[in-house]
């Protein structure tokens, strides 16, 4: 993927609809699926989901279309340090605010540094499902089968492997060629997914149970932690500052709406954790599970359930290519950046930076998949106070997405608010001058920037 506006014909997005899939697809990821739905239940079901739908709206979709104007409005750059340093340039503000999109780089390759080890699990249980591996399997050895997958470093780094390899090789086929061809098998298939697992759930679990759970108001709950933790939902499930939207936005052609396309991926990536809700919960409540356990429901008591259901077997795979299909297209979004980095940095193809980016990143991986094993003692950052007992995995997380994140977000607010000319910024964004463009660039400029401090401190405090 060269400079994405150079030239006489510039790269973009095939359709809309992929454009969509694509963003969407990086925007759902696995914490959709076994977190939101978990976050609803215990803080006042659909009273959180409204402050949470409160927050997107006000936070997410203007921060979405921030970036997605950086990078189609920067005219000779592949990667969102370049897409930085260009508008800055056309805005007469200081190139060093590239480093704001290197920032965000930095943060999605922590993030791929941890995410690929999870990825891998959702495929070692995909085998297992499929083998029949899990049929009638008990708690005990459930909780055992899950605790051998960790204890095991070999295992762990094959699947890590083959993440890193599935994902290098989609992007290294280049925009039209790996990422659009991936979406446009993937997203369907996920959903088809999704709607098969609300089916099952509806026939064979306590939906009843489960909409009370996720829908029914409980304003009890509410209460100042409450928006606290509804606000960081929004910042981190539609993947601000981590630079995939801004090389999603470097594609996207003149005619495509930006603030449209916005509200259309926040409340996608919405209603997909709602519906996980309804594909988990049910059987959840029915097999008197406990709707804390996080991950741990994901890979250690719904395997049971399933090996006691109808068809069981069937639908664990078809449970566990759901969250495949989410762990993929994530990856897909989330490497992008970096090899567009890597490209623009070292004047590389596309492919040959796809596989250095690659192997960077397999072989940094390593720590995050022998933190569960060998390295489990290790502590790299112990001289640091809060750090002492944190392994490679959890240090990674942690400066992430409390720092790099809601950082990079704060300073792209600020640059795309007070140092961006506010002329080009409203005609990229095709918003007239008006009421509309006067809402976003007050939310941008004071409302976001005072949100993400409180998510900042937080995190840091936390």
């Amino acid at each position: 993927m060269a400079a994405p506006h150079s030239g006489d014909t510039p790269l973009v997005w095939s359709s809309r609809l992929t454009f969509l899939m694509a963003s969407i697809g990086f925007a759902v990821g696995l914490g959709n699926i076994w977190r939101f739905p978990f976050v609803v239940g215990e803080n006042g079901g659909s009273a959180f989901i409204l402050i949470y739908l409160g927050f997107a709206i006000l936070i997410g979709v203007p921060l979405v279309m921030a970036e997605w104007t950086i990078g189609r409005r920067a005219t000779d750059a592949a990667s969102a340090s370049g897409s930085f340093r260009d508008v800055a340039s056309q805005s007469g503000a200081s190139a060093t605010w590239g480093a704001v999109g290197g920032m965000a780089v930095l943060a999605v390759f922590m993030l791929m540094l941890i995410y690929t080890t999870i990825a891998g699990w959702t495929m070692d249980y995909f085998v297992r499902a499929v083998t029949g591996a899990l049929d009638g399997i008990t708690g005990e050895a459930s909780r055992a089968t899950f605790d051998s997958l960790m204890a095991n470093p070999q295992r762990l780094i094959f699947w890590h492997t083959i993440v890193v390899i599935v994902t290098v090789y989609i992007n290294s086929r280049g925009l039209h060629g790996g990422i659009e061809k991936a979406v446009n098998v993937l997203m369907p298939a996920l959903f088809v997914a999704l709607v098969l697992m609300v089916g099952y759930a509806l026939v064979v679990g306590d939906m009843g149970a489960a909409v009370k759970f996720l829908l029914t108001p409980d304003f009890s709950k509410v209460n100042g932690e409450t928006f606290l933790m509804a606000l960081g939902q929004a910042f981190f499930s539609i993947g601000i500052a981590m630079a995939v939207m801004i090389t999603y936005g470097s594609y996207l052609d003149r005619r495509t709406s930006i603030p449209e396309n916005a509200f259309i991926v926040v409340g996608a990536d919405t209603l997909v954790a709602l519906l996980a809700g309804f594909a988990i919960f049910p059987i959840v409540f029915g097999y008197g599970m406990d709707p804390e356990a996080g991950e741990g429901l994901v890979f250690q008591a719904l395997p049971v359930a399933f090996g006691g259901l109808p068809a069981g077997s069937l639908f664990a795979s078809v449970f566990f290519f759901l969250l495949i299909a989410a762990a993929v297209t994530s990856c897909i979004g989330n490497f992008a950046p970096v090899v567009a980095w890597t490209e623009e940095k070292f004047g590389m193809t596309h492919s040959r930076a796809a596989f250095t980016a690659g192997f960077a990143m397999w072989l940094l991986g390593l720590g995050s998949a022998l933190s569960f094993n060998v390295l489990a003692g290790f502590h790299p950052l112990a001289f640091i106070p809060g750090f002492e007992e944190r392994t490679i995995y959890d240090s990674l997380d942690f400066i992430m997405a409390n720092t790099l994140l809601p950082v990079g977000a704060f300073l792209t607010a600020v640059f795309i608010g007070w140092f961006a000319t506010r002329d080009k910024v409203r005609e990229e964004m095709g918003l007239p001058e008006g009421t509309g463009f006067t809402v976003w660039l007050v939310l941008i400029r004071f409302v976001i920037p005072i949100a993400l401090a409180v998510v900042f401190v937080r995190g840091v405090m936390g």
